[in-house]
């Protein structure tokens, strides 16, 4: 890629995800299946949502997923 394509996805990237409204996030949700997401709350931390609406805070070590608390 050139740095003009470089640019140019970049601020595609950046208007799509200005205008996401979290459809695909609900899908997996729907189909039974947990989401990850960052949350400025938790800087330390990835917050992991249940289908059933439970989250909890976990992070990655040694490549293994490890559970900090229940939010």
């Amino acid at each position: 890629m050139t740095e003009a394509d470089d640019r140019h996805f970049a601020a595609a990237f950046t208007r799509a995800l200005a205008n996401d409204q979290g459809d695909e996030a609900k899908r997996h949700l729907a189909a039974g299946r947990s989401i990850y997401y960052m949350d400025d709350r938790y800087p330390d931390a990835i917050v992991k949502e249940f289908p059933d609406g439970r989250r909890q805070l976990v992070a990655l070590q040694d490549d293994r997923e490890v559970v900090l608390r229940d939010l």
